[in-house]
């Protein structure tokens, strides 16, 4: 579904797209969570795998009536033929792009901190000093409904006028000071957890949401591809912190777990800092500081470049992407001369032969 969102949404505005979309999915955790209370507390744990079966089915049903056809991204590519191809080629791409690992690192480290928190929650609020319920327990997920909201509104604000970067970095740090809080004061008020429950609910979809735009501009016509390397990633995290959150729990309780999260968001920063977000190699910050995103940035978004081409090793020799004005709208400073002198100059360098056709 994300990679159909940023295929269907304009560059300049993909990340207020991907932003409603996942406060749909984020929507989705908070019901499943209240719900397995609910359900757990009054009928008995087993019926949520119930419920399960028969959303899924209730899904496929409303996505046969509702869900349109779309043109295919590779036309005249067989999937059976290349399927193979395109399995190795995500390992490929791990290595072709650097935007994509940072991201990947990123999701990875952040994905930990969610499933240890909500893995070990339970284990506190059913001790000492609370002895919650179930039902009590599972009604914490009402406290998601703020991070559900700010999705939009940040990616509006902020995430279309400022590089990913910038809004990864913005949703590690509330990240970690929600961790920071609900670790060492969770033992003694309710507030610290609840504190951390948003800060991560809202950190966590922040660095989500930036990242995805960041790296589905690297190969427009392998967003699939793209998506499901970063989804490994995240989640590998998810499984790492719900085996690290038990075992350390286990062993030091609340506190000790909360540590190693603690430790994992700063590991996710520090992935941040080594590569800036103009910089075309591994680590570095060449290119600049800046964090604002220029007119330039746009236009590259919007004229957006054609698969590596190791594809054609792999059997995936794409045609370039031809950028399609209809779709994307001037920017709102109502320099259109500007904006259109520069992506035609842009575009007639990506195409030098005389015999092009022009664009």
């Amino acid at each position: 579904m994300l990679p159909l969102v940023g295929d269907m949404a304009p560059p300049h505005r993909r990340a207020t797209a991907l932003s409603i979309v996942v406060s749909g999915m984020l929507l989705g955790m908070l019901m499943a969570r209240l719900l397995s209370g609910i359900v757990a507390q009054f009928i008995g744990w087993r019926y949520i795998y119930w419920i399960s079966f028969g959303l899924q089915y209730f899904i496929l049903v409303l996505l046969y009536l509702f869900m349109p056809d779309y043109p295919s991204t590779n036309p005249d590519r067989s999937v059976f033929k290349t399927y193979p191809s395109l399995l190795f080629d995500i390992l490929r791409m791990v290595t072709r792009h650097p935007v994509l690992v940072q991201a990947c690192l990123v999701g990875c480290f952040t994905s930990t901190t969610f499933t240890s928190f909500w893995t070990t929650l339970t284990f506190l609020l059913v001790g000492p000093p609370y002895h919650y319920n179930q039902l009590v327990i599972g009604l914490f997920a009402l406290i998601g409904i703020g991070s559900m909201s700010w999705g939009p509104i940040f990616a509006r604000t902020v995430m279309d006028k400022y590089q990913p970067l910038f809004s990864v970095i913005v949703g590690e740090l509330i990240c970690l000071a929600g961790v920071i809080v609900g670790t060492y004061t969770g033992k003694f008020t309710i507030a610290g957890p609840i504190i951390q429950a948003a800060c991560i609910d809202i950190g966590l979809q922040t660095s989500q949401i930036a990242n995805r735009t960041a790296i589905y501009g690297v190969e427009p016509k392998g967003r699939n591809r793209v998506n499901t390397a970063y989804m490994v990633s995240v989640f590998c995290g998810q499984l790492i912190g719900t085996a690290v959150g038990n075992h350390l729990y286990a062993d030091g309780g609340w506190i000790s777990s909360g540590s190693a999260s603690v430790g994992f968001i700063a590991a996710a920063l520090l992935v941040c800092f080594l590569r800036g977000p103009h910089e075309p190699g591994w680590i570095g910050w060449h290119g600049g500081y800046s964090m604002k995103s220029t007119k330039n940035d746009v236009v590259l978004a919007m004229v957006e470049p054609a698969e590596d081409q190791n594809n054609s090793a792999s059997g995936i020799d794409e045609e370039k992407t031809q950028p399609q004005a209809w779709l994307f709208p001037a920017p709102e400073d109502g320099a259109e001369s500007t904006w259109t002198s520069t992506l035609d100059r842009h575009h007639r360098q990506e195409q030098p032969s005389p015999e092009s056709k022009p664009h």
